[in-house]
């Protein structure tokens, strides 16, 4: 099965709200395949800094843009009811007219969850909280109404009007790093996100294709997302060379979709460059499954 390549662009949200649109709608006219926002309440690397809120954000964006396919990278579950989720991200598929990428993640950065007078979860109730959250959008995507009995969540007759423009729902991109997790996603996603070095991106890419095997599905039904995050790792902006380098190192370790952090202003000249000679030569070239 041949898979195109993607390319996104992830924006924080300390940007004034000017520049943002600014920026998306550069990213669109350049013919980028999609931009995301990130779920977080204040900014892991400047906690003191400006952030706004991603989905109230993406619903506005969802209106000033009409290409660019649209998303949370992903939404932590440890924020919101996914009641409550699946109903913002309904929303937003609506304004967008059918352009959202639904992401979720189990949730991470501790120091958001004791700002709001708790812990995060042991990694055990994270996983099960997450599972559940998967399986009630999933359904609450389908169906008018849901009955739903977990450990965490439960849901009596909820009813779901209306239903995402997205038949038969809005695409599933998953975040998930660890086994249980890259299980959940085999068994529920569209895509799987993740992020580290091309070796640790391969031996995860490896799990995947085993979770995936156990449960009779096929690997290459299931796109490989990656994001690529600049205060990590080397910056793909600094040249069109750096760009290729990261692209063709991740290509190899079974990413067919890069989602990287947009590039400083004085970077914007290489991401025209990349958008206007690099992107359209990669996106010829089809990668077969692995």
């Amino acid at each position: 099965m041949a898979t195109q390549l993607r390319f996104g662009l992830c924006v924080d949200q300390n940007l004034s709200w000017q520049k943002t649109v600014e920026r998306w709608r550069l990213f669109e006219e350049l013919g980028f395949d999609s931009a995301w926002d990130c779920d977080h309440y204040t900014q892991p690397s400047r906690p003191t800094g400006p952030y706004f809120e991603a989905w109230t954000l993406l619903a506005a964006l969802a209106a000033v843009t009409s290409k660019l396919r649209i998303g949370v990278l992903v939404s932590c579950n440890a924020f919101r009811h996914p009641y409550l989720l699946a109903k913002e991200a309904a929303t937003v598929d609506h304004i967008s007219g059918g352009r959202l990428e639904f992401g979720l993640g189990a949730g991470w950065y501790e120091p958001e969850q004791r700002m709001l007078g708790a812990g995060l979860a042991q990694p055990g109730e994270l996983v099960g909280r997450f599972k559940e959250a998967v399986e009630i959008c999933d359904s609450l995507f389908r169906n008018e109404v849901t009955t739903y009995e977990g450990r965490y969540y439960q849901l009596r007759e909820a009813s779901f009007r209306p239903l995402p423009l997205q038949k038969p729902r809005p695409p599933f991109t998953l975040g998930a790093h660890r086994p249980r997790m890259l299980g959940i996603v085999a068994r529920h996603a569209d895509a799987w996100n993740s992020y580290g070095t091309p070796e640790v991106i391969r031996e995860r890419n490896q799990v995947l294709d085993e979770k995936c095997a156990a449960i009779a599905r096929e690997p290459s039904s299931l796109r490989r997302s990656l994001y690529y995050s600049i205060a990590r790792e080397a910056d793909p902006w600094a040249s069109v060379g750096a760009f290729e380098d990261v692209v063709g190192r991740y290509r190899e370790a079974g990413i067919d979709e890069f989602i990287l952090d947009h590039p400083r202003d004085e970077q914007l000249p290489v991401l025209e460059r990349v958008a206007a000679h690099i992107l359209p030569r990669l996106r010829t070239r089809l990668t077969t499954s692995r």
